[in-house]
């Protein structure tokens, strides 16, 4: 005698006894998700335009830079827009030697001014951060806010004072009105960002060090100054931008054109008696642009990631 389930085709017993095949089909998208998705795609279809529509904005004056670099002093101005018809590369040579010394000498200048305001920064303000971050001492809050308001005090205020104390030790004409102030930590914005970056490292490892018999300057050269590199390769960065681009303070101090910096020696390219070489004058710009130009190519990482770790809290 046979039992009902042994009487049952393969396929119904496949099935769970239902009779009824399985469909393995996913389901359609309805119009709606369709329609989502599509004006999703446009969306960032018009983001995406305006965002390239002004990148190229923003690198236009640039490119013509470099595109009026490589004309003739006399076709410069008369085409204003990207197409080269001939290339002219006879005004980065007359360029580097048009002035005084060969480019190059003022570029030397300019190194000599950049590494020692990237050293007085990185030393002076380290050290007041670590201050401000670290060390319990009177009118320490007090300190910290005056320190905060010079950010908003600008240059032009302070260069008649500083200027008649450069003048009256001797200093005119010299690199160090441009190099000591660094040392003294007068960057009030690198010693905020340096205060924040100690901030987020733990205390328990100054503890631990202490424990150990380690002092603040042992703490500080040992333990925190090794885990400031993303805040201190910001430093550097920045300061590298701001000094090379400066003109205003070397216009200030330096009147001897062997001691001119780039941006001066720029200045000498424009004539307002003769004629101007605008060709040389728009070469040399790009050749003073090349440093920044890989110093910021190569930190950029440093960059954001020293930025990302010093937020406010």
């Amino acid at each position: 005698m046979t039992t009902k389930l042994e009487t049952l085709p393969a396929s119904d017993k496949k099935s769970g006894g239902a009779g009824k095949p399985t469909n393995h089909r996913k389901p359609r998208e309805s119009r709606g998700t369709l329609a989502f998705s599509k004006a999703q795609r446009g969306k960032a279809f018009m983001k995406h335009a305006v965002l390239i529509l002004a990148g190229a904005l923003m690198i236009y004056p640039l490119l013509w830079m470099v595109i009026s670099s490589l004309r003739p002093n006399e076709l410069i101005f008369r085409e204003p827009g990207l197409w080269l018809n001939s290339l002219e590369m006879s005004n980065y040579t007359s360029g580097w030697s048009a002035l005084t010394h060969p480019f190059g000498h003022y570029m030397i200048n300019s190194a000599i001014v950049v590494i020692g305001s990237i050293l007085g920064n990185l030393i002076s303000c380290s050290m007041a951060a670590y201050a401000f971050a670290r060390l319990q001492f009177t009118a320490k809050k007090l300190l910290f806010g005056i320190m905060l308001l010079t950010i908003m005090l600008p240059f032009h205020v302070v260069i008649v004072p500083q200027y008649i104390l450069f003048s009256q030790i001797g200093w005119v004409n010299t690199f160090w009105p441009l190099i000591v102030p660094k040392l003294l930590a007068t960057e009030a914005f690198f010693v905020f960002l340096m205060v924040q970056f100690i901030r987020g490292i733990p205390r328990e490892l100054d503890e631990a060090a202490r424990i150990d018999g380690a002092g603040h300057p042992r703490i500080f050269l040992r333990v925190i100054l090794p885990l400031m590199v993303p805040a201190l390769a910001t430093t550097t960065i920045f300061t590298f931008i701001w000094t090379w681009n400066d003109f205003f303070g070397a216009l200030i101090y330096l009147t001897d054109p062997d001691m001119f910096t780039v941006p001066v020696a720029l200045r000498a390219f424009v004539d307002s008696q003769s004629a101007t070489s605008w060709g040389s004058l728009f070469a040399m710009s790009i050749v003073s642009l090349l440093p920044v130009f890989l110093v910021f190519l190569f930190g950029q990482r440093f960059l954001i990631k020293g930025i990302a770790t010093t937020g406010i809290k």
